[in-house]
């Protein structure tokens, strides 16, 4: 049991800084190609925050975990939404752009109303079941958001920041070693939570929360 726990946070840490690399890399790879600030915020700093949850779902995934992969989903949507966003607002007032209050929120509380009906085959009355063209309508709906952001990133006039440029050699070495390191914390997380619950005698989905 403490070996498995052990191993997990060995895996959470292999998942952070594998993540932190990634983003340095590629927002080195980026800047390199004159890729701006805001552009570079809302896709791969993006990306590189969730690659991590992304890397244990997949590997949850193959291996068959479904609890643990929706475990996973709620409890960290829940903790951004809840913690995150609670403590960052007693620190600090949020100030709120108004086009994120009118599109970006509704947009998120839409998908998420959406999966509620697509776990429950619409009418309530479905084995909680997401079904292959469900699933791919998810990740339209992924595709038709980031043409939202491009878009948006288009009216941006925020200039371009002059910074140190890296080696292509370094830049590589980071998204390299960033992904290598998702991966094995990915397969560290998912089997070793997996084991926990076993050794426990409880859900995965338990673990995932």
């Amino acid at each position: 049991m403490i070996l498995y726990l052990l191993l997990v946070v060995v895996g959470f840490a292999c998942l952070i800084y594998g993540a932190n690399w990634l983003v340095d890399g590629a927002s080195a790879l980026a800047k390199k190609h004159k890729m701006s600030d805001l552009a570079i915020g809302l896709t791969i700093v993006a990306f590189g925050t969730s690659a991590p949850e992304l890397v244990v779902n997949v590997v949850a995934s193959v291996n068959g975990y479904s609890d643990l992969i929706l475990g996973n989903i709620i409890g960290s949507n829940n903790f951004n939404t809840f913690i995150i966003l609670g403590l960052s607002g007693i620190i600090m007032p949020i100030a709120v752009q108004s086009s994120t209050a009118r599109k970006e929120i509704p947009i998120s509380l839409f998908v998420a109303v959406l999966l509620l009906f697509f776990l429950n085959d619409f009418d309530f009355s479905g084995p909680g079941l997401l079904s292959r063209w469900e699933a791919a309508v998810l990740l339209v709906l992924f595709l038709l958001f980031m043409y939202y952001v491009f878009n948006q990133m288009k009216r941006d006039s925020t200039l371009h920041t002059d910074v140190l440029v890296k080696s292509n050699v370094k830049i590589w070495g980071l998204i390299l070693i960033g992904l290598s390191g998702l991966i094995v914390g990915g397969q560290l997380v998912v089997m070793n939570s997996v084991s926990i619950a076993s050794t426990l005698g409880v859900s995965e989905k338990i673990i995932g929360l």
